[in-house]
């Protein structure tokens, strides 16, 4: 597998993980119909789901860079596909949210962007890649619903949150997503794969019917969210 597929195939599998642990918790997830047919198939974060999420962002913080940087590193890509699998656990049933809700009109609205090592004839934009682009200012948005969770996470993915305080949560989860981005050579942003601000509004009329997975967002989320949420995607470093 080339690297730049092992790469964004692997932030699908960091943000499956963390969006999953940052879900909304299953008690405030609505609607609770009595009867488990009716009921949604994402249930939003559980102590089930907890398990698998952690888990999976333990060995993406051990393995994930070696994955990447060495094709020939079969314990690392062992250990990522194993990853991928807890994670798939865990976002199986807890959901994912806004990196995901935001990532389908990202990847359906290319224009010209082709992705290294991609063998196509036409424009694409990897789902990994259109996950992670949004990661790192969605985690800034969804950290007052649940700070300490935005800080454990920080801390399995390598960052010192010893002094980190609750304001300070979602800088300190973004800054580690971005560091891993920095590290596997991710694009600088949507404008990096052919965006503008002008093109927000169309990217943001997107994303508003994904309520599959967008209202398991920890925090509420308004249409003017989203318009600031990608203004602040175009550029990540």
């Amino acid at each position: 597998m080339p690297n730049r597929i092992a790469a964004y195939s692997g932030f699908d599998v960091l943000c499956h993980a963390l969006e999953s642990y940052t879900a909304i918790p299953y008690q405030e997830r609505t609607p609770r119909p009595v009867d488990p047919i009716q009921r949604p198939a994402y249930q939003g974060s559980n102590p089930i789901s907890d398990i698998w999420s952690l888990h999976a962002l333990r060995i993406i913080n051990k393995y994930f860079r070696r994955a990447v940087q060495d094709p020939d590193d079969f314990e690392a890509r062992s250990n990522m596909h194993l990853a991928s699998a807890f994670a798939g656990i865990g976002f199986g049933n807890a959901g994912v949210h806004l990196c995901h809700g935001m990532s389908y009109a990202v990847a359906g609205q290319v224009k010209t962007f082709k992705a290294k090592q991609y063998d196509v004839d036409h424009a694409i934009v990897p789902h990994g890649l259109s996950v992670v682009m949004t990661a790192p200012a969605v985690f800034e948005y969804t950290a007052s619903a649940c700070p300490e969770r935005h800080i454990e996470a920080a801390n399995i993915l390598g960052k010192d949150t010893t002094n980190v305080k609750r304001e300070d949560a979602g800088r300190a989860l973004s800054d580690a997503v971005r560091e891993f981005m920095n590290d596997l050579e991710v694009e600088d942003g949507l404008q990096a794969l052919g965006y503008t601000s002008e093109d927000i509004p169309a990217l943001v009329k997107g994303t508003l019917p994904q309520h599959r997975v967008t209202k398991l967002s920890p925090r509420l989320l308004a249409e003017e969210h989203l318009h600031q949420l990608f203004h602040e995607s175009m550029k990540v470093y």
